[in-house]
């Protein structure tokens, strides 16, 4: 089931302090830029060589007391499904609810690792009456303070034993993932693409990854299709649910080389866009923005396609490098024109850049504006390479690399896009010493 782990329990017992705790300190770490929004509801954590996503479960339920039990219910449900792992939170103060019991309950009969996190246990009264919880019957039980972080090192260890570091799958052909919000167009875009004709579309059963890949192959394009909405309907019930599209682009994005990400152009660039937009660029994938439904779009005279692009653009700053089209995936309009962009892309994302070319493009814009100097310390880069990683990631030397500011940092990313084609796919500027 790859690498996710998904937090559960009742509003208030704590999820999100803990949440913050395991992706906080190590966001920044694993980033490597800063200025990424902390997102509530998942991010990365790296736990002795492991890497997996955490999801806070807390992030998607709006409270109001009946729709908030069968809420609970439906996500307890869907992370047996779907995570690999599972942390059930419940708070030492309360004791032991009605509400807990009843998800205990259902987690008990599921054979997937689930891991009981009693909270607040800060002071040996509380170390006692937390005793009270073996009662639900989880042999992985872990007392722990989210405030202060004591027990959660050793809840980790348990997590990552079960945790595989899923290698990527492997393919000659570029992988494509298209991801958006439930009701966005995407199953009408799967369908555009492989048509009625489906014998030249040749089913691959990802058995392991519970997924199946759809291999495109028309006009001379080929490429490699993750396991797109329309293809599995059996999740039919859960489609409304934020927190299951959630999971499904997660996973989808894990897979892919680029991401398809659609947007809906009557409501624009959402949160929730932004958000599945932020993790593939974590993930240092290629994306391609579609915007769908522009026929159904009232006064285009006031607000027209430029100007829709150009909020776009505002929004997704400083990585805004991205092909954003527009399409109609009922009228089958530009669909052609979607695809040669994901395949531009893929080749960007390639691209190779020889040392020499790079050193003879970049140190001169380097001379014309250096990097301000720290504290009196006069910053001097002497060359820059490109890494062999799967993404474009170049290194700097440089005599004093931990002052190199962030701003400049984007500068050299910016002249980097400049002189060399990387639309669409992040890249990644590290600084070094010699």
């Amino acid at each position: 089931m790859g690498n996710i782990v998904a937090i559960v329990g009742r509003p208030n017992v704590g999820k999100s302090t803990f949440f913050n705790r395991l992706i906080g300190e190590r966001q920044a770490i694993i980033d490597d830029t800063s200025g990424v929004t902390r997102d509530r509801q998942y991010g990365t954590s790296d736990w002795n060589g492991k890497t997996f996503t955490v999801i806070d479960t807390g992030g998607f339920v709006q409270s109001s007391d009946d729709i908030f039990e069968s809420a609970i219910r439906s996500q307890v449900q869907i992370a047996i499904q779907e995570a690999a792992v599972i942390i059930f939170m419940v708070d030492v103060l309360t004791g032991v609810t009605d509400l807990d019991e009843e998800v205990a309950q259902m987690l008990r009969q599921t054979e997937k690792p689930v891991f009981l996190l009693v909270n607040k246990v800060d002071n040996h009264t509380r170390m006692l009456e937390a005793n009270e919880f073996w009662s639900l019957g989880f042999e992985g039980t872990f007392f722990v303070s989210s405030l202060t972080g004591s027990g959660t090192g050793d809840l980790l260890d348990a997590v990552a034993e079960h945790i595989e570091n899923v290698e990527p799958l492997e393919s000659e052909i570029p992988k494509f993932a298209i991801v958006g919000q439930p009701n966005v167009g995407k199953s009408s875009l799967t369908n555009a693409l492989l048509g009625e004709e489906r014998n030249i579309v040749t089913e691959i059963a990802g058995t392991t990854r519970d997924s199946i890949h759809t291999v495109y192959k028309k006009f001379g394009k080929e490429f490699l299709l993750i396991d797109t909405a329309g293809i599995r309907k059996k999740a039919k019930v859960h489609e409304n649910l934020e927190f299951y599209s959630v999971m499904r682009a997660i996973k989808a994005i894990e897979d892919a080389d680029v991401c398809i990400l659609m947007i809906d152009a009557q409501t624009g660039m959402e949160a929730q866009d932004m958000s599945i937009f932020r993790l593939a660029q974590r993930r240092k994938k290629g994306i391609l923005l579609l915007v769908n439904k522009w026929d159904l779009v009232e006064d285009k005279e006031t607000n027209t396609a430029r100007d829709f692009e150009k909020t776009i653009r505002e929004k997704i700053a400083p990585f805004n490098d991205v092909p954003i089209i527009f399409v109609s995936t009922l009228e089958k309009q530009r669909i052609f024109q979607a695809v040669e962009a994901a395949l531009e892309v893929y080749e960007n994302r390639q691209r190779r850049i020889k040392t020499s070319e790079l050193n003879d493009k970049i140190l001169p814009e380097i001379e014309r504006t250096p990097p301000p100097s720290h504290r009196g310390h006069f910053i001097k880069i002497k060359y820059v390479t490109q890494l062999p990683t799967p993404y474009p990631a170049f290194v700097f030397f440089c005599n004093h690399p931990k002052h190199v500011k962030d701003n400049y940092r984007q500068f050299l990313e910016n002249r980097l896009r400049e002189h060399f084609k990387f639309t669409g796919t992040p890249i990644v500027v590290f600084f070094r010493q010699k």
